[in-house]
């Protein structure tokens, strides 16, 4: 599976294609020569340039450089593909512009492209860097490992909170760096009360012993148990970037991924997350926003209490959001504790009503909105249950290296509702772990048809 960086460089490269178009049409629209075009030569024009840019960024397309170093790089960086750009201007343009050759209307746009290039890159920069700042979408890690690899990688990260990592400290047993002033939390047999502590949930391996086999499948046996992530950094980078094709980096470190999934690529997770956006847009717009009120009343007329039922459930990478849903139980001390059962006394009329529908899983699409939740994916669990069957289901916090979903792949499948035997949440995770395993945007697809359509996801509801 390719790199992350590959679908970033993708994504760039579309905004970059985006925001030439958007100089040329602003010079176009100053200009007077666009008055006495034709569509032919102005669509000529489009053309030469959107060709000299894809030429620039195919021959210069620098890994790493756009979320990866401090800005005044990316300058660097973004300048000398400039440089290049223009130079491929210059030579097509003998070839395709009609002569003469509209050089003063070419330096235009493009030094205009260069500018809004530098604007809305230092724009994305700032507002990324303050996210990270803020604890936003930040992983808290460990370095497994207090080698000299171990000790740069600590550094880059501690100097770089855009990159979307919060080194929490070091676990050593020994290391061979004299004097050294890292915070070293304690040693390989610590690791799982620490992460469990620190709230931690991604582990970078430095040192070579723990790439042995057997050490190797320990300590992923012990991850996928807590829910943490493991990207492994070879000491000696230049061997493992000449022969390793399927890798991730971190700055200038590359590494690899031994519990890879579909959605570790960008390119995968962003297709997603806009699909969630607009699909979650649509039932806000078309459904929820004349519904809502109606639903609410229905509420507030048969009990009291609030309208929604806002409960702290378990997310990715084991981190906790607040779920909402319609409340469909009177108000009660158990709500956090107890499931609901078949003929519940604290479920009302029209609470059984909206939880046969699944309409009381409406509002979780502002959840989607907001980015704690996707529209497909492993349900998420009220943080009692979290800790009861993490401990006795192998590989249950696994299902946590993806967002929770207000539908999934063991819901369609019946699997749903109370868990009163360990059986049934066995099954729920077992269908959990094909989804992480095996998800395209299809199987997707097929998921949000069932639920609509099969009779199987009402199956257990109430």
């Amino acid at each position: 599976m390719d790199s992350d960086e590959v679908g970033l460089k993708f994504m760039y490269a579309i905004l970059d294609v985006v925001l030439l178009n958007v100089a040329i049409a602003i010079v176009f629209s100053l200009s007077p020569v666009f008055t006495q075009m034709n569509l032919h030569d102005i669509g000529l024009l489009y053309l030469h340039g959107n060709i000299s840019e894809l030429i620039a960024y195919s021959l210069y397309s620098k890994r790493n450089y756009y979320f990866r170093d401090r800005f005044v790089n990316r300058v660097k960086y973004l300048s000398y593909r400039m440089i290049i750009f223009v130079i491929a201007l210059l030579i097509l343009a003998q070839i395709f512009l009609h002569k003469p050759t509209p050089y003063l209307f070419l330096l235009k746009y493009t030094a205009l492209f260069y500018a809004i290039k530098l604007v809305a890159f230092y724009l994305i920069y700032e507002i990324y860097k303050y996210r990270r700042k803020k604890g936003l979408s930040v992983h808290r890690v460990l370095i497994l490992g207090l080698n000299r690899t171990g000790v740069i990688l600590g550094d880059l990260i501690k100097n770089n909170p855009e990159l979307g990592l919060n080194l929490v400290g070091f676990i050593s047993e020994n290391h061979d760096i004299k004097k050294c002033d890292k915070k070293i939390l304690g040693s390989y047999d610590d690791l799982e009360r620490l992460t469990d502590e620190l709230n931690i949930d991604m582990i970078f391996v430095t040192l070579p012993k723990y790439y042995d086999t057997n050490l190797t499948r320990e300590l992923l046996a012990l991850c996928n148990k807590i829910g943490v992530r493991v990207r492994y950094v070879p000491v000696n980078q230049a061997w493992f970037k000449a022969r390793v094709k399927n890798t991730e980096a971190v700055g200038s470190f590359m590494m690899f991924n031994p519990q890879e999934i579909p959605l570790d690529r960008l390119t995968y997770r962003a297709g997603k997350r806009l699909f969630d956006i607009g699909f979650s847009l649509l039932v806000v717009i078309l459904l929820f926003s004349w519904l809502f009120p109606l639903i609410a009343l229905i509420i507030k007329l048969e009990s009291k209490g609030p309208v929604f039922f806002i409960q702290r459930r378990t997310g990715i990478n084991n981190k906790t959001f607040y779920c909402l849903k319609f409340r469909t139980m009177r108000t009660n001390l158990d709500a956090d504790t107890r499931q609901a059962t078949k003929d519940d006394d604290r479920i009302t009329k029209v609470g059984k009503l909206l939880r046969k529908t699944n309409i009381d899983e409406l509002p979780q699409f502002l959840n989607v909105l907001k980015g704690d939740m996707s529209v497909v994916g492993p349900r998420p669990h009220m943080l009692k249950h979290t800790k009861q069957y993490s401990a006795l289901i192998e590989h249950y916090k696994v299902r946590h290296f993806v967002k929770p979903g207000i539908t999934g792949w063991a819901q369609v499948n019946g699997y749903r509702g109370l868990t009163d035997e360990l059986w049934k949440m066995e099954k729920r995770v077992q269908f959990d772990m094909e989804y992480l395993e095996g998800w395209t945007f299809i199987w997707d697809l097929r998921i949000i048809m069932s639920t609509l359509f099969s009779k199987s996801i009402y199956k257990n509801a109430g």
